[in-house]
């Protein structure tokens, strides 16, 4: 296992005032074992800042009741945050209609909510579902569960070395048979950021939807589902700042209202008899029971501090962090990045010679540095490499060079306790 030159070029400095955006976040001023805390597994959940946790708070001690069910004065604020977070959430990804935006608990279950909404009733036997190599087990785990339901059958796009993937082969996969398609915008075990535009016209030109897992682009970049055209699109909350158990699943109108609901209860009817009911409209369609309204409105809040520092410079930064911690690793012997993709966000995995990577994240945590070790919940990922697993840096744009500085450092030491 050798690792391969980074085809990244530097980044141009980063442009924001970290220690500024440092300031608004409680967590990092922890310490671990008295070393100040590295947080760097923001892949696997980001941290929250002061202003999303003080809406939060002002929600729940002032403005909290159940919604769309009384006339009350709290029901009817707590309804019209809970509305006003899904425009916010259409204005981010840039939805057509807020209607579009369905909340979930995360994109684990937006992208089950397509596979029972949309793949158990226009999906059938001998039917085919595209897949990548790359995907997290959420897009492939539901896919597996229709199939051997319906009898249709996964087909899987390959990738090469550096963890891109091989579109030429995307391409054959597709006939007659083919009635959907699952890919992630960016893979969460490599950073790996798939060409979904082109991949999203080329389904489309054969008539097949697509639906986009963006758990990890939607933290690092700009997301305009209407730019894609893509016909679904998943994301989850607590990697954008927000709280956990809340995300999105953007549905084209016109897909949504031909689905079938994926949980039936309160608020997701119009009527209710035992001989029949009659269902709501799109979003309340998908929406049964109580929400996580708090958790909505902490996302909503979560959107608003994202969009005021600047998505742009947020991605500036982060690839700026990315590259220079390529290039420092690079040069360290004993060590090998696994995924040199050409485009890259903000994930940096890596094995160390002769260490299980569950004993260098150990080693790592003693000197404060949190990263992720394991499959990632890619193993056919981990597969194709022919390893068990990777340590996983992934930053966001609270992370300081000084960060990728530590990380380096952590590296040396766990090399030495293992010389």
């Amino acid at each position: 296992m050798t690792a391969s030159p980074s085809p990244r070029r530097l980044a141009p400095a980063p442009a924001l005032d970290v220690e500024r955006i440092r300031a608004d976040f409680p967590i990092l001023r922890l310490k671990v074992g008295g070393k100040p805390l590295v947080y760097l597994d923001n892949a696997a959940s980001s941290q929250m800042p002061q202003q999303v946790i003080d809406r939060l708070l002002r929600y729940q001690t002032s403005q909290h009741a159940n919604i769309h069910r009384a006339v009350h004065m709290l029901s009817e604020i707590a309804t019209a945050e809970y509305e006003e977070a899904r425009r916010k959430i259409a204005r981010f990804v840039n939805a057509r209609e807020d209607r579009e935006v369905i909340f979930t608990s995360g994109t684990t279950e937006a992208i089950n909510l397509v596979m029972h909404g949309y793949g158990r009733k226009f999906l059938g036997a001998g039917d085919e579902i595209i897949l990548t190599t790359l995907e997290h087990h959420s897009n492939i785990v539901p896919w597996q569960m229709l199939c051997e339901e319906k009898g249709a059958r996964i087909r899987v796009v390959p990738i090469n070395d550096a963890g891109e993937l091989l579109i030429d082969e995307y391409e054959k996969l597709f006939n007659e048979r083919t009635k959907f398609v699952g890919v992630m915008q960016v893979s969460n075990a490599l950073g790996t950021v798939n060409p979904v535009k082109s991949m999203i016209a080329f389904a489309h030109a054969r008539g097949v939807p697509v639906l986009i897992d963006g758990a990890q682009a939607a933290p690092h970049m700009n997301i305009d589902v209407q730019d894609l055209d893509c016909d679904f699109y998943a994301l989850s909350g607590h990697k954008l700042c927000g709280p956990t158990g809340i995300g999105i699943l953007y549905g084209k109108a016109a897909l949504l209202e031909r689905m079938q609901p994926f949980k039936g209860g309160g608020d997701m009817i119009l009527s209710v008899s035992f001989e029949k009911t009659v269902y709501n409209t799109v979003p309340q369609k998908f929406e049964a029971g109580t929400p996580p309204i708090a958790a909505a409105i902490g996302l909503g809040a979560a959107i608003d501090y994202l969009s005021e520092i600047g998505m742009g410079a947020i991605a500036a930064h982060e690839n700026a962090l990315l590259d220079y911690a390529t290039a420092q690793l690079e040069r360290m012997p004993g060590v090998c990045i696994i995924g040199t993709a050409a485009d890259k966000a903000a994930v940096l995995s890596f094995a160390l010679q002769g260490v299980h990577p569950h004993d260098a994240g150990t080693l790592l945590n003693q000197e404060g540095v949190a990263v992720r070790t394991g499959h990632h919940c890619a193993q056919p990922v981990m597969q194709r490499f022919r390893i068990p697993a990777t340590s996983r840096a992934s930053f966001a744009f609270y992370n300081s060079m000084a960060e990728v500085d530590a990380l380096v450092a952590g590296i040396r030491t766990v090399q030495k306790v293992f010389a």
